[in-house]
């Protein structure tokens, strides 16, 4: 590997931890907020039928709060349209 290559990956991989560190910060932040104010749990936003499935990923891309979008699965980007039983769906391992 060149010096020139190392160098941009030293720099991309301190700009991933910073982004990790603000980013729990954050979460530590809003739980103590949620705690003060009485909610103790956070809402789960995964839909019914992706609930106890191994394929639901549900990480947001994006580089803004408008334009972030959900990915649920790789199978069903959106989750599953077509009622309650999806076909691809697999018990999440314990």
């Amino acid at each position: 590997m060149s010096v020139t290559n190392e160098l941009f990956h030293q720099a991309n991989d301190l700009c991933r931890r910073r982004a990790y560190e603000q980013w729990h910060r954050r979460q530590s932040k809003q739980q103590i907020l949620r705690s003060q104010v009485g909610f103790q749990a956070i809402p789960t936003y995964r839909p019914n039928p992706c609930r106890g499935c191994a394929n639901y990923h549900g990480i947001a891309y994006g580089t803004s709060r408008d334009r972030r979008s959900l990915l649920v699965c790789a199978i069903h980007p959106h989750g599953w349209q077509g009622g309650e039983g999806c076909p691809d769906w697999r018990q999440d391992s314990p």
